[in-house]
């Protein structure tokens, strides 16, 4: 069997005595942490949630810096990445961050509606985990999702055109901004309730396990990656999911985007444990914290639990701890947090981090990237011109992908909707 920075953990149960952490320092440390923004408040409260005695007993988990730590180990050089692969992430993450800007001004002008919730912050996790995808790999998101959709291939123009309601979006403007979806690129949707996708990624995963041990598709080593937040770990959904997913050995990642606040409720004041990754080891796989905010170590996590999926050793539960720069959504004032926090993670810019590494490494030179800035803003540019030129949805297409048979519900059949006939309500109570 092959060795990894995962391989030969055991989760009979709850690890007392080993610690299978770095041995320089603890990943968290209960009274310094810097983890979760503003815990100062809350950390040690006379309830003792965060208890110093509860804390000893380390579960099963892995440090990032372990896996950090075996890629070096490995590698003849102290890069993480190539020239290649640090001008891809960069051009992704750029892409990500530009669309979000700009989907903000187009919001404003009044060229989209409803609700508009913007990744800005949070671009080294979808780039970190998505870039290491085949196409066939599927991705299921949230209703943050625009990125998600950009970093699994879906072109520009069609996420922007979804989310000015037209005809060429990748949903034929009927998504709109929280339901992206692309059969083409295994996007399997954004989900607006929260909670809501993991389950469809648990079906998902089940799917090519099916399919490769049932069906003898033998090329199918097919995985998932389920993106969702902080919030969404206090749901029944999640538990049940994660249940499933060890039970069955499924080729699942659930990627949780820890941004530290859902909504307006911080994450320490909605959980009784905010440190999500030991959740993992309670349903028997690997619970990982990692720096949401720092690409390279979301990618050599990322790349260890996809390859594991694939391998068939199952799921793993990946904690990123990264912020999102913007409120909410575009309709919320982002009054809520503290204005310390805030400073906090935006001096911690992924996309600052990333071109600081590069730069710093000989991997790429300031004119090389500036170029790459260049050609993302024509695209955003562009992606802009097309939406804004293509077509409205017609009429006759709003109950279509709605129904299975349109004609016996909404829809009669002469082809005219049933509520414009006179008599569609007879019988029935008016309000």
């Amino acid at each position: 069997m092959a060795t990894t920075a995962f391989a030969a953990i055991k989760f009979v149960q709850p690890l007392s005595a080993v610690n299978t952490r770095s041995q320089d320092k603890p990943l968290l440390d209960p009274l310094k942490t810097t983890f979760l923004g503003s815990t100062r408040k809350l950390r040690l409260s006379n309830s003792a949630k965060l208890n110093q005695t509860n804390l000893l007993r380390r579960s099963a988990v892995v440090a990032v810096s372990d896996v950090v730590k075996e890629k070096r180990l490995k590698s003849t050089s102290n890069l993480l990445i190539t020239k290649e692969e640090g001008l891809v992430l960069y051009e992704d993450m750029i892409l990500g961050r530009a669309f979000e800007d700009m989907c903000a001004q187009m919001y404003y002008r009044g060229k989209m509606f409803g609700f508009v919730h913007l990744y800005n912050g949070q671009e080294a996790v979808s780039t970190g985990f998505i870039k290491l995808l085949k196409k066939e790999d599927s991705v299921v998101s949230t209703y943050r999702d625009h990125v998600h959709a950009l970093s699994k291939g879906v072109p520009a123009r069609q996420v922007m055109s979804e989310l000015f309601g037209r005809t060429t979006g990748c949903c034929r403007g009927q998504g709109g901004s929280m339901h992206m979806f692309s059969k083409e690129h295994n996007v399997l949707g954004g989900f607006a309730f929260i909670g809501e996708g993991i389950p469809v990624a648990t079906g998902a995963a089940f799917s090519s396990k099916y399919r490769r041990e049932v069906l003898k598709e033998a090329d199918c080593d097919h995985v998932t990656l389920a993106f969702f937040g902080d919030g969404t770990c206090n749901n029944g959904q999640f538990f049940e999911c994660l249940n499933m997913a060890a039970l069955w050995k499924l080729p699942i990642v659930f990627v949780v985007e820890n941004n530290l606040w859902a909504i307006g409720m911080s994450h320490l004041r909605a959980t009784s444990d905010p440190q999500i990754y030991k959740k993992g080891p309670a349903f028997g796989m690997p619970g990982i914290h990692v720096d949401g905010m720092d690409v390279l170590k979301v990618r050599e996590v990322a790349k260890e639990a996809v390859e594991r999926a694939r391998r068939g050793e199952g799921p793993t539960l990946v904690e990123c701890e990264t912020y999102r720069f913007r409120g909410h959504s575009l309709a919320d004032p982002d009054e809520l947090r503290d204005p310390a926090e805030k400073a906090h993670y935006t001096a911690r810019d992924p996309i600052t981090a990333l071109k600081k590494y590069m730069i710093e490494s000989k991997l790429a030179s300031e004119p090389e990237l500036k170029a790459i800035e260049k050609k993302i803003d024509e695209l955003i540019e562009e992606a802009v011109e097309f939406a804004d030129a293509s077509p409205y949805p017609a009429r006759s297409q709003l109950l279509e992908n709605v129904f299975a048979d349109p004609k016996g519900f909404g829809i009669g059949p002469d082809g005219r909707y049933r509520c414009e006939d006179p008599k569609f309500t007879e019988g029935t109570a008016h309000v």
